[in-house]
């Protein structure tokens, strides 16, 4: 539908770097890195005093934009947008339910859930923000805060933001980046120095929003070696983890998205959903069930007033800010990443489909896990069975998970299956985050030199072994927050240019559905052959003399007509298709496309010869394609009188979608 962009060469049709781009996002990691360098013992006073200015003036600004990013999800998802398709209206979704989620989690939530699904409901129960410590209160608070942070709230971050790139990429060939939401807002000056800025950020964002998933990752991976092993239990070691892991990664991000990453997110799903149901079917499994559905109860029943809570009337904003809101800058700082990761796995889905898929699907999962994983270990704590769960917790907040499976069989085993598991988790987010972080550098081009993808998986692993230097998973902690910030209002901005783009799409619509069809009297065929077209399956040297004798001619003649006007006009002619497209300046302009495609003969159709032939017959049809997509209905057969009056037809229900889109 904003198609100024397909009538110049777009940045995402040039391979290679966008310089404008890669070189800022790469000096201001550069800088941010020495910064630490050159602070040394220092930079961790430096950060925190960093985080706690953000947190302590905008702590209420992340609160309503994340609660914002869900209600505007919702209402996008149950109104009538929720049936356009990100893509043409005859795409199908590129990849089965099954893989699509599988790549979803591995990207989203993998590191996370091993590293907090037992460290944080018992952090929350020895100090929780308001219950006693180590009650039952404490309890049903920590799974319903940990619930709140891992649920919806979160998910709508990063589903606005695939949405947007989704919608935008798929539906109007604009560059899958973030810029291309602001077409809307400010046209083609997404392709000068606003657009840049607006990626450079997100670029930045989402470096340290994975550089923080891989410091969390390597110090759990680091606790569980020491646990398993003696390996130390220091920075040192945690770096050199970070290049080893770095190493595999920038080789899986080499092999790309099909070889790679979705053959290592299915391994991370098959080695999570064993991990997972062994907890479950050994651990209390009766408790596993009654604590899902309670804390399902209970997170329903908070949801409106965690969203909106902020502390003021308590001396809890210091949990506040290592917590909610550092949550909500790690969610934010990762949705460039995860929201063009599952952007480009997403193509042909519904509006719909897509948020409600990527709201519930993934958080019912982690809902499951954070209930087998928290509620187990807060059962060993309640009851006073003399596990070391909590005491661990409170020394070593990374070996929390490793405490928690010493209390069930084979607990040796399982702890080295569960390092295997962070460290495919860890290269999967690693080398997903180079893949978007490189698209986006890119100008949206997704086959970019492998150069670029090692760069950025390699800056990845030096960011983190840096910050884990200068500070540790705090430092982690407050540069994920701190550069969350400006991508914030990048999203706001970008889901006020969604909401105009379905705004028009559905002026379209409704253009379409209200404008009258236009009678054009000539020589046009008798209902003798028009009935023999619809009932022949013409060959493709039929369909081909169709498209020259009557096809092309048609569209020449309108373009012709239209020229006289000094408007301007083209017709476009490739193998498969021959288009119009009339220009309308900085307002959409009008497609129409006949498009050749072949389908295979129905049996009632065959004649005797096809069945002695081995390959199976095919018959063409003369498809009319718009902008949005495939009409569904076929024009061979028509007289160039005919298909003229067709063009008419839909030209002023074109029309007549632009004058509702002024209004």
């Amino acid at each position: 539908m904003f198609e100024q962009q397909v009538s110049q060469e777009s940045e995402a049709a040039k391979p290679g770097l966008l310089p404008p781009v890669f070189f800022p996002a790469a000096g201001v990691i550069a800088l941010l890195v020495i910064v630490t360098l050159v602070a040394g013992e220092s930079a961790a006073d430096l950060f925190a005093g960093v985080q706690a200015w953000v947190t302590g003036t905008m702590g209420w600004f992340y609160m309503l934009a994340v609660t914002g990013f869900l209600v505007f999800c919702l209402y996008l998802a149950f109104s009538r947008s929720g049936e356009i398709k990100l893509g043409p209206n005859e795409s199908e979704p590129d990849y089965s339910f099954l893989s699509w989620f599988a790549m979803l989690f591995s990207a989203g939530i993998g590191i996370g859930l091993l590293f907090f699904g037992v460290a944080e409901p018992i952090t929350h129960f020895l100090t929780p923000p308001d219950a006693d410590p180590r009650s039952v209160e404490a309890a049903k608070q920590a799974m319903q805060i940990t619930f709140f942070h891992w649920g919806i709230n979160g998910w709508a971050v990063y589903a606005i933001v695939g949405l947007i790139l989704a919608y935008f990429s798929y539906r109007h060939n604009l560059p899958l980046t973030i810029r291309s939401a602001l077409y809307p807002l400010i046209g083609d000056k997404i392709h000068g120095p606003i657009g840049h800025v607006v990626d450079v950020l997100a670029v930045v964002g989402t470096l340290f929003g994975v550089a923080t998933s891989l410091g969390f990752g390597v110090a759990q991976i680091n606790a569980g070696l020491n646990h398993l092993f003696d390996v130390p239990l220091d920075t040192t070691t945690q770096v050199v983890l970070i290049t080893l892991i770095t190493g595999f990664a920038t080789i899986s991000v080499v092999s790309g998205l099909d070889a790679g990453i979705k053959k290592l997110s299915e391994l991370n799903m098959i080695l999570a959903g064993l991990l997972l149901l062994f907890v479950i079917i050994l651990g209390p499994t009766l408790l596993f069930l009654n604590s899902f559905v309670e804390n399902i109860g209970l997170y329903l029943e908070t949801l409106v007033a965690r969203s909106f809570r902020l502390y003021a009337y308590e001396d809890s904003k210091e949990w506040l800010s290592s917590w909610t809101l550092f949550y909500w800058g790690w969610w934010i700082s990762w949705s460039p990443f995860v929201g063009i990761f599952i952007a480009r796995i997403s193509r042909g889905r519904t509006i719909r489909e897509f948020i409600l898929g990527v709201l519930l699907v993934p958080t019912t999962f982690t809902f499951i896990w954070m209930t087998a994983f928290g509620n187990g270990a807060l059962a060993h704590e309640l009851a006073g069975t003399g596990s070391q769960i909590a005491a661990t917790i409170e020394n070593n907040l990374p070996l929390g998970i490793f405490a928690f499976l010493e209390t069930l069989p084979f607990s040796s085993l399982v702890s080295f299956i569960t390092i295997i598991l962070i460290v495919t988790f860890f290269v999967t987010s690693s080398d997903s985050g180079s893949l978007v972080i490189d698209t986006i550098t890119s100008g949206g081009h997704i086959n970019s030199p492998v150069w670029q993808r090692v760069f950025w998986a390699i800056t990845q692993g030096v960011v983190a072994a840096v910050l884990m230097l200068g500070g540790g998973l705090a430092a982690l902690q407050s540069a994920t927050i701190t550069t969350a910030l400006p991508f914030t209002f990048v999203i706001i901005f970008a889901c006020l240019g969604l909401l105009k783009g379905l705004r028009m799409e559905m002026a379209k619509s409704q253009s379409a559905a209200s404008a009258p069809d236009i009678i054009i009297n000539g020589q046009g065929a008798s209902w003798k052959q028009r009935l023999n077209a619809l009932l022949s399956y013409p060959s493709k040297s039929q369909m081909t003399q169709f498209m020259e004798d009557v096809v092309r001619p048609a569209l020449q003649k309108v373009a012709d007509e239209i020229e006289l006007g000094d408007n301007e006009v083209r017709v476009e002619v490739t193998e498969k298709d021959t288009q119009l497209r009339i220009m309308h300046g900085d307002e959409t302009d009008f497609l129409y496309s006949v498009h050749v495609a072949g389908l295979l003969k129905p049996d009632f159709a065959h004649a005797p010869s096809d069945l002695d032939s081995k390959e199976k017959p095919r018959f063409y049809r003369a498809e009319v394609h718009l902008l949005e997509g495939s009409q569904n209905y076929d024009v061979y057969g028509f007289s160039q009188e005919e298909l003229l009056q067709d063009i008419l037809c839909q030209y002023n229900k074109h029309i007549h979608f632009l004058n509702l889109a002024r209004a």
